[in-house]
């Protein structure tokens, strides 16, 4: 019997490293002849440039930068030496796990250090990936342009630092070259820039935006959004624009970059479509399976390739809220503990309910 083990993380509590290794565990005490192969995966967020890294053998480079909030912060990317691509998050300079919780602010809050990392690999990399997840940071991706030589200006002709003040954005200085490889941004999220399923309406609360700083950021990205459109093309509303607190829009307007499915991304490094099809058994999971999990996540991605591939597979999740659709994706759902707070017995329940799941197989 073999059975591949393909989790992402449960967010605040395992890396989908451990995940997988408590998994496997629990599988082996109940199937100690099987042959378990253990692979994480990642779908833009947080761990994405670990599992690329992993599985290329690349190794990992470190750079200076700035956090969101503009403190000099040393940071790291991962380089595969062999295609010469530079992985990178921009959680790793930008991120909400780079500031405390009473420090969110995303009216100030800026993706500068972004673009600092970028100029960093783009010196020898054909390829930049770039994660889009963990953002604290609603500035468009204008932070990370006037890293790469960009400036913004109002009618005043004073320079435009922060998010809070896009809403006056008059016009935009371009350099004269912007040197870098074809970059793709790696998202899970299919969000257009605005509206009410945009960047600052979404995911601003989360970033410790209130009502009113909501609607500042709204107007600022909208301001932002029309003044691109005057000089290149209208790009508000590609899917995936909203990533990252409007960094995909900056991506695509600064960058000519390529939006895609991070999950996609992730799978064609790993070669995860061969690895389903020379097992039994799949199984994957993550912290939460919800509505959410069919925009792109991790376990949908896979539930998707292996029902491709008429191969078996489970979800082991921390939580499930009983979506119908979600539940049609799986042969079997697996929730940790109905009564949670779970997380200080993860590793325990993951071995525990990985055993139950696996005594149900058929050798």
């Amino acid at each position: 019997m073999r059975i591949l083990v393909a989790p992402d993380k449960f967010k605040g509590s395992l890396g989908a490293e451990d995940v997988g290794a408590h998994i496997a565990a629990g599988l082996r005490a109940a199937r100690p002849r099987a042959e378990i192969k253990i692979q994480p995966i990642a779908d833009g967020g947080e761990g994405t440039a670990e599992v690329i890294r992993r599985a290329g053998q690349g190794e990992w480079l470190g750079c200076s930068a700035h956090d969101s909030l503009g403190r000099e912060i040393s940071t790291r990317y991962a380089w595969l030496s062999g295609s010469q691509t530079a992985v990178m998050e921009m959680s790793a300079a930008a991120g909400l796990a780079q500031i405390s919780p009473n420090e969110r602010d995303p009216l100030r809050a800026s993706t500068f250090g972004v673009g600092e990392m970028l100029r960093a690999a783009a010196g020898g990399a054909r390829h930049i990936i770039l994660g889009l997840g963990g953002s604290a940071t609603n500035d468009g991706g204008c932070g990370l342009a006037r890293a790469l030589g960009f400036r913004f200006f109002d009618d005043g002709d004073r320079e435009i630092i922060w998010a809070s003040e896009l809403e006056n954005l008059a016009r935009i200085a371009w350099p004269n070259e912007v040197a870098l490889p074809p970059i793709t941004g790696a998202t899970d999220v299919r969000n257009p820039l605005l509206g009410s399923h945009g960047a600052s309406r979404i995911f601003g609360p989360q970033k410790g935006a209130s009502l009113e700083a909501i609607e500042i950021l709204e107007r600022g990205l909208t301001r932002l959004a029309d003044v691109i459109a005057t000089s290149a093309r209208d790009l508000r509303e590609i899917p995936g624009a909203g990533a990252a607190g409007g960094l995909g829009f900056g991506l695509l307007a600064f960058c000519d970059a390529e939006i895609r499915s991070g999950f996609e991304v992730v799978a064609e490094a790993i070669d995860l479509r061969r690895q389903i099809a020379k097992a039994d058994y799949v199984i994957t999971g993550e912290g939460s399976l919800d509505r959410q999990t069919l925009e792109g996540k991790g376990p949908a991605g896979i539930a998707r390739l292996a029902r491709a591939l008429g191969k078996p597979v489970f979800a082991i999740a921390g939580r499930f809220d009983g979506d119908e659709e979600v539940r049609a994706l799986f042969d079997g759902i697996v929730v940790l503990d109905d009564a949670p707070p779970f997380f200080a017995r993860t590793a325990a329940l993951l071995e525990a309910r990985a055993r139950e799941l696996a005594s149900s197989f058929h050798a």
